[in-house]
């Protein structure tokens, strides 16, 4: 079936038999699993550059977690499920970024959370017990989908996946170009766009059989062509 775009902004796409939404705001949402699923948050990330002597704005944690919350009271997911990277670096682990942790999750106490652990969370550590997030390695079963962090193949399952942080490149007449955050599919997987903010991202090259849809403008679309 022909993905296609709703008046809000998000586009419906059909993967491993399910119906999904994919949000403008860098997330997929799965109404019959009442199941929200983001990559890459990067929690602490600027708090990371600052602790090297880098003169980034601070503001973004709490930033990225008034957008989830904004994303839970708009979807009221029963699960929220983080693929791969929750937080950023063992030197993002500050007392704010732990304590707008903690008073964003005791917010939100009635959401089962799960974090498939990705790269970065090997080295920045669990998020920290209070917070309550069941923490798995990949893939992680749920459903019709293996949630990853980084994309790959799996023998049984639609792979749902981060790590890459897609953008696609569109071209004008006036060989003027823009890059844009997107979504990414292929058979038997996909690649969400990272969730935090300050997070850059690298352009995928167009392959056979895949599917780019770009968000921009608050709305989600399919780049014409891949």
């Amino acid at each position: 079936m022909a993905p296609t775009t709703t008046p809000d902004g998000h586009a419906t796409v059909h993967w491993a038999g399910e119906a999904l939404h994919l949000l403008p705001a860098h997330a997929l949402w799965w109404p019959a699993g009442q199941a929200l699923f983001i990559a890459d948050l990067h929690l602490g990330k600027a708090a990371s550059y600052r602790a090297l002597g880098q003169p980034v704005p601070g503001g973004t944690t709490r930033d990225n977690l008034a957008r989830l919350s904004e994303l839970i009271a708009l979807h009221r997911p029963q699960r929220l499920v983080f693929l791969g990277d929750f937080l950023h670096a063992a030197t993002g682990r500050t007392p704010p970024v732990l304590k707008a942790l903690h008073d964003w999750r005791e917010r939100h106490r009635s959401v089962a959370m799960t974090l498939v652990r990705g790269n970065h969370d090997d080295r920045a550590g669990d998020p920290p017990p209070e917070a309550r997030i069941e923490v798995v390695d990949e893939p992680w079963l749920l459903g019709p989908f293996a949630c990853c962090h980084h994309p790959q193949a799996h023998p049984t399952h639609f792979v749902l996946a981060g790590h890459l942080h897609p953008v696609c490149q569109l071209s004008g007449p006036a060989r003027d170009a823009l890059r844009l955050p997107c979504f990414v599919s292929e058979p038997g997987q996909a690649v969400l766009p990272a969730f935090g903010a300050f997070t850059g991202g690298h352009a995928l090259p167009a392959a056979p059989g895949r599917c780019f849809h770009a968000i921009g403008g608050q709305r989600v679309w399919a780049v014409p062509g891949g």
